[in-house]
């Protein structure tokens, strides 16, 4: 007679604990979320713009320092290679094993002597490059023939043929004032020279001469598209320039910690055509003169009156 032996029961499935299965899960959807946002940085250009660059320049000294600052990091990122190459392979090639002495090496006169010529020159090409972009950095060039018609000047810095735009920059707690004019420095109250406020306009294919102030802290006068940056000293006069060649509205900000409002000390420039560079400083030179008009108007209503010393 059979004896009948009931069937096993199915074996079950092994649970993790809930917290090792919450870590498993996660230890196992990272990586895939790192891929996925490394594959929408990819696709979207404008993601990355920038983000180990400066902007890319409008202005001729602008883009100088973009050049130098590209062929610093391309020599940055041999280097990095290089080094972390052979650091990579190091690890792999003489890595531990068992029953096995690693060979102790005192020194190798050969590679200590080749890396020592290598970084000198790394250095002297720095050096040389550096030499060559500097002076198109800091002498500003002639304005060009479609730029705005100009009248020669002594103030520094001063292009070949001496004809520039100056415009004097104002910085104090927490804001710009650009003054417009060649006497902006000297005279720009009683001249009643046209100025603004946190935005700068200029014409386009014009060199333009920056003469920077501080009236309390210091400040740094930055638009990354148009140059480097420029401290304004209380007490001193410091000078940039630039030349756009595409008009445009260019973004800037204070670049030296000025106080509890500093974030807000933002600076714009606004590039024109010349014929629009005209009429906007025409245009604000009547506004000019309708408030002064007014002012007066009033002094001598509330004068009257008995309401403000005579």
């Amino acid at each position: 007679m059979r004896s009948e032996v009931p069937d096993a029961p199915p074996a079950r499935r092994r649970r993790l604990p809930r917290g090792r299965a919450w870590a498993t899960r996660l230890a196992l959807g990272l990586p895939a979320l790192g891929v996925a946002l490394g594959a929408s940085l990819l696709f979207a250009p404008d993601a990355l713009a920038n983000f180990i660059t400066p902007k890319s320049g409008v202005s001729e000294n602008a883009r100088e320092i973009h050049s130098l600052y590209m062929v610093t990091l391309y020599l940055a990122a041999v280097v990095f290679v290089i080094v972390e190459g052979a650091l990579a392979y190091s690890l792999y090639r003489f890595r531990a094993k068992r029953n096995r002495v690693a060979a102790q090496i005192h020194g190798n006169t050969r590679l200590e002597i080749g890396w020592t010529l290598a970084a000198a020159l790394i250095l002297v090409v720095l050096t040389v490059v550096t030499f060559i972009k500097l002076p198109s950095i800091i002498n500003p060039p002639n304005s060009d023939a479609s730029g705005l018609a100009l009248s020669a000047s002594v103030a520094q810095p001063t292009p070949p043929d001496g004809k520039k735009l100056t415009v004097c920059i104002q910085a104090r707690q927490y804001i710009w004032r650009y003054t417009y004019g060649t006497d902006c420095r000297n005279d720009a109250f009683n001249s009643k020279l046209p100025y603004s406020y946190t935005m700068m306009e200029v014409p386009e294919h014009t060199t333009v001469v920056l003469s920077i102030q501080s009236s309390d802290v210091i400040h740094s006068w930055w638009v990354p598209s148009l140059g480097g940056k420029v401290d304004a000293v209380p007490g001193y006069t410091t000078y940039t320039w630039f030349k756009a060649l595409t008009p445009g509205l260019y973004h800037g900000q204070c670049a030296q910690l000025c106080g509890t409002n500093h974030a807000a000390m933002i600076a714009y420039v606004k590039v024109v055509t010349p014929e629009q560079y005209q009429a906007w400083l025409k245009t604000q030179q009547q506004a000019i003169t309708t408030a002064s008009s007014q002012v007066q108007q009033l002094r001598q209503i509330l004068t009257s009156e008995g309401n403000l010393g005579s």
